[in-house]
């Protein structure tokens, strides 16, 4: 008796194990599928605020929170299903359709930079302004589809080119823990930035000159970081979007040429400047994605917004406004 109990606790210390060195790699991955998707996830994080500017302080938390449960809804019950069963019956449309995405990012980055230009901008903001709270949350939860599917299908890509483990429940448990782990940064550090005033105003008003001056500044900043928070998602839709059409026409044959001509200038860079090669050199890359990201968004902003069926499109939804 006593024998049998030593051996079935021996069993269970070994399932134990097993279970806490799974439960590690699984970490371990998600980690390093999370770093992989960086470049979208600012994007996501600097995108985000935008949807809640001019609103009630009041509803700004309570939308985001509406926003981050559509967030988690999107990654955990049709993102995160739809790309492991194209995983396992045609992984080879994984990176057109990752592609498609980059597309897309680089349309709404280009986008941005032509209303600038153009002026429409404005416009663009009084309208987004008189949306309703249901409005706004569709589409940004809309928006952060696409964002989202970008960073799950180039996290699943991470996990399988370390080739270590590829079985259908390992893939699933590394995806539910990247979705689960991204979403909460994102809408978490997304809540913090719309209510930095609130609490700077709320410093402001302490007894203690320390807190007032951080109060103060934090008002006084707010403004100028979502600013830089446009720029900067502007900046990260161009790059993000133009490295995955980079790495996804190499990885299809389709015209392998680009990335072969920035990687090999990424390469002489990094060469050629000693101790400061690694971030000149994938500052080289990133310059160059956005460049081909800025180019294939112009083409597509061309196509919807310039020639003359753009501009008849443009033309009716405006006589409907």
């Amino acid at each position: 008796m006593s024998g049998g109990l030593v051996a079935l606790l021996d069993d269970i210390s070994v399932l134990a194990r097993a279970a806490a060195a799974s439960i590690d790699d699984v970490a371990a991955a998600s980690g390093r599928a999370s770093v992989k998707a960086a470049g979208v996830v600012v994007d996501d994080t600097a995108v985000t605020p935008r949807y809640v500017e001019g609103l009630d302080p009041k509803r700004e938390l309570p939308i985001i929170k509406r926003i981050t449960i559509g967030s988690l809804r999107n990654k955990l019950v049709f993102i995160v299903p739809a790309i492991l069963l194209l995983n396992a019956f045609i992984p080879w449309l994984l990176s057109p359709l990752l592609m498609l995405g980059g597309t897309y990012l680089c349309f709404e980055g280009a986008e941005k930079i032509w209303e600038k230009v153009s002026g429409h901008g404005h416009e663009a903001e009084e309208e987004a302004a008189a949306q309703d709270e249901d409005t706004i949350v569709k589409g940004a939860v809309t928006t952060d589809f696409i964002l989202s599917a970008e960073i799950m299908v180039i996290s699943l890509k991470a996990v399988l080119d370390e080739g270590l483990n590829d079985s259908f429940w390992y893939l699933l448990a590394v995806m539910v823990v990247v979705a689960m782990a991204i979403t909460f940064v994102v809408y978490g550090t997304v809540g913090l930035i719309v209510k930095m005033d609130d609490i700077g105003l709320a410093l402001s008003k302490r007894e203690s000159g320390l807190s007032q001056t951080i109060g103060r500044g934090l008002v006084t900043g707010m403004p100028k970081l979502l600013t830089v928070l446009s720029v900067v998602g502007v900046a990260a839709m161009l790059w993000v979007g133009g490295h995955i059409i980079l790495v996804g026409l190499e990885e299809t044959g389709w015209l392998p040429q680009p990335y072969e001509f920035v990687h090999h200038l990424e390469v002489l860079v990094h060469d050629a400047t000693g101790a400061l090669g690694g971030i000149l050199g994938w500052l080289t890359n990133t310059v160059g994605s956005a460049i081909l990201g800025l180019l294939v968004g112009a083409v597509v902003v061309a196509i919807m917004h310039v020639l003359p069926f753009g501009k008849k499109h443009e033309g009716e939804g405006a006589a409907a406004h």
